[in-house]
């Protein structure tokens, strides 16, 4: 099935997006994102972005180039970079007469039933007034022993607390493969169905630069989500205006039934 079958049947999607996807040389992708997310809504889909890069977008402003070692430096990083991206998403939603509405969460606020629910009802009231929703941790107030680590875990927690029916992952590569696709023999997988198993797979837990995720968080967030009966398209962040209208390389992981 195509990307854009996939999403005709989706009334609400979330689309998650890397830091590498829309900083450094990949600056110019955010426009696509929000491109993206307009298209989207414009279908009548209730649409919700995971957005990283608040730490990457604050490095080079005070001359960093590497990835910060101590909590208290990623944490003005997070509070520099928050503003200046949001500032983007912000000038970028604006061709398309939309606007974004921040939410930052810790893992203490998804935790919490209260907390929860009252990051819901914003959610729901943005999503109602057309306001697009752009969520990303809260790093300035987080700690190292209690945090996400990764947005792919985020997005799928989001994805689970507002009952969305797809969440649009975009990497770095297009899809899953049998191990790291740079290596020889590696293949392509199209389609992983709800509960296989895929510990013959060869993942990689890392990555370079100021991302925090890889493929093996990219697999956690997916069981994670379509145990939630969400459907999962995992992609390159450069396929994303091939999304709604065609089709493009990608890995399709089946939802679970609803409950």
């Amino acid at each position: 099935m195509k990307t854009s079958e996939r999403i005709a049947s989706a009334s609400r999607i979330l689309i998650k997006v890397g830091s590498s996807s829309i900083t450094g040389e990949n600056y110019s992708n955010l426009d696509k994102i929000v491109d993206l997310s307009a298209g989207l809504i414009a279908l009548g889909k209730d649409v919700i972005v995971v957005s990283s890069g608040a730490i990457a977008t604050a490095a080079p402003f005070i001359g960093l180039t590497v990835k910060a070692e101590d909590l208290p430096t990623s944490q003005a990083l997070a509070s520099i970079g928050q503003a200046k991206l949001m500032s983007r998403y912000e000038k970028s939603l604006e061709r398309h007469n939309l606007m974004p509405g921040q939410i930052l969460l810790t893992v203490e606020n998804l935790d919490q039933e209260v907390t929860s629910l009252n990051a819901l009802r914003a959610l729901e009231r943005l999503l109602e007034i057309k306001v697009l929703p752009i969520i990303n941790e809260n790093d300035s107030v987080a700690t190292n022993e209690i945090r996400f680590g990764d947005n792919d875990q985020l997005a799928a927690r989001v994805s689970k607390l507002a009952k969305v029916d797809l969440m649009i992952l975009l990497s770095d590569v297009d899809g899953l493969y049998s191990k790291p696709p740079q290596e020889e023999g590696s293949e392509h997988i199209p389609v992983v169905a709800f509960g296989s198993d895929l510990s013959w797979v060869e993942v990689s837990g890392t990555s370079t630069g100021y991302g925090t995720g890889g493929a093996l968080t990219k697999l956690s967030a997916a069981k994670l989500a379509t145990e939630a009966s969400v459907g999962v398209i995992l992609t390159s962040s450069d396929s994303v205006s091939q999304l709604i209208e065609g089709d493009c390389k990608h890995t399709w992981f089946e939802p679970g039934p609803k409950s």
